[in-house]
């Protein structure tokens, strides 16, 4: 296994911590993803560079055109009216609570994935083409006098690759680019213990959530950047739940392959098919036009169980705030 920061000299940050690790880190170690000094660590950095992250994209994709029109000779004009660009791309939290994007990208006709690419217009063009237009994107956070003026832009790690059938054919596999997207939709969030699953309302849901030390130190983050005025527009509070991302985990363009309205109404009329090949009563048309008052509130049984349920929230984060003030002397 390889250590996680292997250093020659034992150089310190500015706080006194050690910028080396010499540890192989398995998956399970609760250190791994985790920064070396937290008050080093850009939160405020990380969080806005997630807010901004489906304005980066788009970004990109804007550049794409313009980096395949360069490489080709042909105008921008000229290009966009007989290539489209068509993607299915999936965000993942790494360890260290960061997105980054899986992303399959395919060059169609003008009109999309029923009608082919001009001759020129091929895998290999379009790899090269990614690396320079994600250089290339550059976008400028709000001005803020405590914060400065981020300026955002991808990282330097891009890994881009063919996906082929197994034969020696350029034609992309629908197998392959399945098992792509399905490996990294389903690792999730909770796999690299990034987020929750629910919103917060306030500090006190952030400081009594079960997550570690280094995404508590982000959400937190999005509650105080989400009273600046500047940044009210990127809703952080509302989003400090995933780290400030605002995407979904799965998206695709228009164009990349069918729509998911006409899957919902091709399974609707399948389990509709089905109800009739099995004789089941149509129950769509079915009606109740009487109506009486059954009750309200709880039983008594289940106000004793909601209670306990109470009691219990109620003593976990007494025990969060017990706890981060012994942290705080």
């Amino acid at each position: 296994m390889i250590p996680c920061r292997p250093r020659r000299t034992d150089r310190r940050c500015d706080h006194g911590r050690p910028l080396a690790c010499p540890v192989a880190h398995t998956s399970a170690d609760p250190r791994s993803g985790q920064p070396l000094c937290p008050d080093c660590y850009d939160y405020t950095g990380h969080v806005i560079w997630h807010a901004y992250a489906g304005r980066l994209w788009k970004a990109f994709t804007d550049n794409l055109y313009h980096h395949l029109a360069a490489r080709t000779g042909v105008s921008r004009t000229a290009l966009r009216r007989s290539v489209r660009i068509s993607y299915a791309k999936v965000a993942e939290y790494q360890r260290r609570a960061a997105v980054h994007v899986h992303a399959v990208m395919r060059l169609d006709g003008a009109t999309g994935a029923d009608s082919p690419p001009p001759h020129w217009a091929d895998g290999r063009l379009l790899a090269d083409a990614v690396p320079t237009a994600a250089a290339a994107v550059r976008l400028t956070a709000p001005y803020h006098p405590a914060l400065g003026e981020y300026e955002l832009r991808w990282g330097d790690q891009l890994d881009v690759r063919a996906l082929r059938s197994g034969d020696t054919s350029d034609e992309l596999s629908d197998d392959a680019v399945a098992a792509y997207v399905a490996k990294y939709v389903t690792k999730g969030a909770a796999e690299s213990g990034a987020g929750l699953d629910y919103s917060v309302k306030g500090p006190a849901d952030i400081g009594a959530a079960v997550v570690s030390q280094h995404v508590r130190a982000l959400m937190a983050t999005c509650w105080r950047l989400g009273g600046l005025p500047e940044l009210d527009s990127l809703r952080l509070r509302s989003w400090a739940h995933t780290l400030g991302y605002r995407g979904h985990i799965l998206t695709k363009s228009r164009a990349y392959s069918t729509t998911y309205a006409a899957l919902r109404e091709e399974r609707g009329a399948h389990e509709r098919a089905e109800k009739d090949d099995l004789g089941a009563p149509d129950l769509d048309g079915s009606t109740e036009s009487q109506w009486r008052y059954v009750g309200s509130g709880h039983t008594a049984g289940a106000a004793l169980l909601a209670a306990g349920i109470a009691e219990d929230l109620a003593a976990n984060r007494e025990i969060a705030r017990e706890a981060r003030m012994a942290v705080g002397r």
